[in-house]
């Protein structure tokens, strides 16, 4: 299987504070990633460095074989950050419809992947609402319809579904087996470990560091522990 990530000894550093520190990890095609860590670990840093909104002190990223940042790299990526970036101002359709036109999507196709994105996060009869009136779970929601509009080869969602009701997520979790399954490269941030087990491979993040990276089952062999919160803990040395 290739890569489709591969970060290569990078470090970063914001005024004095060391945020990474010498990270290197391979995201193969096809599967789902898993980033696992509290808040403040450096997880969201290590996802705008692959996005390219930011670029490393040291080392290199590669997305699908080009150094990043690469402009036309976005048009293959779908992002969701942690703080949602919508249009408050704008309705829930004319949001998609407006990121669905910086992607160049013909009119026909648009009105699918908008229709296709609204019913998988369960928004399809909020879109005449504008966006200052969802709430902040619904917000989420959208902010996941807008990174699969434009139908991307890697998704990368940073703390998806925090603010999801169980039954949704539930459903978002299925939906991202089915985009595995058809090729897709997922990487997830999270610090929910029920989550954290549906991933093919996770790293373990604490401190700017990878304190341990495999499969959640060769995790738990590895320390001879069945919680990943104990192998978390075990890899951290607070066990």
């Amino acid at each position: 299987m290739s890569s489709t990530i591969v970060i290569n000894d990078v470090s970063k550093s914001f005024g004095k504070k060391l945020v990474l520190n010498h990270i290197s990890l391979n995201v193969e095609s096809g599967s789902i990633f898993g980033l696992i860590g509290p808040s403040g670990s450096g997880k969201t840093t290590l996802v705008k460095l692959i996005v390219g909104m930011d670029s490393p002190d040291q080392g290199n990223v590669e997305v699908l074989n080009s150094a990043v940042p690469n402009l036309k790299l976005l048009q293959r990526i779908g992002y969701m950050a942690q703080a949602d970036a919508l249009y408050s101002d704008l309705t829930g359709e004319e949001n998609l419809a407006f990121f669905a036109s910086l992607y160049k999507l013909k009119k026909d196709v648009r009105k699918e992947r908008i229709s296709y994105a609204a019913n998988l996060v369960n928004l399809t009869g909020e879109l005449k609402k504008k966006v200052e009136n969802y709430s902040g779970g619904m917000k989420r929601r959208l902010s996941l319809a807008v990174a699969l509009i434009q139908d991307p080869d890697i998704l990368i969602l940073d703390e998806p579904t925090v603010g999801i009701d169980p039954e949704l997520r539930q459903s978002i979790w299925a939906e991202l087996f089915r985009l595995k399954n058809a090729g897709k490269t997922i990487l997830v941030t999270t610090h929910v470990m029920d989550e954290a087990e549906k991933c093919d491979v996770l790293a373990m993040v604490r401190n700017g560091e990878i304190l341990t990276i495999g499969s959640p089952s060769e995790l738990k062999d590895r320390y001879g522990i069945t919680s990943l919160e104990e192998v978390f803990l075990a890899a951290g040395g607070k066990r």
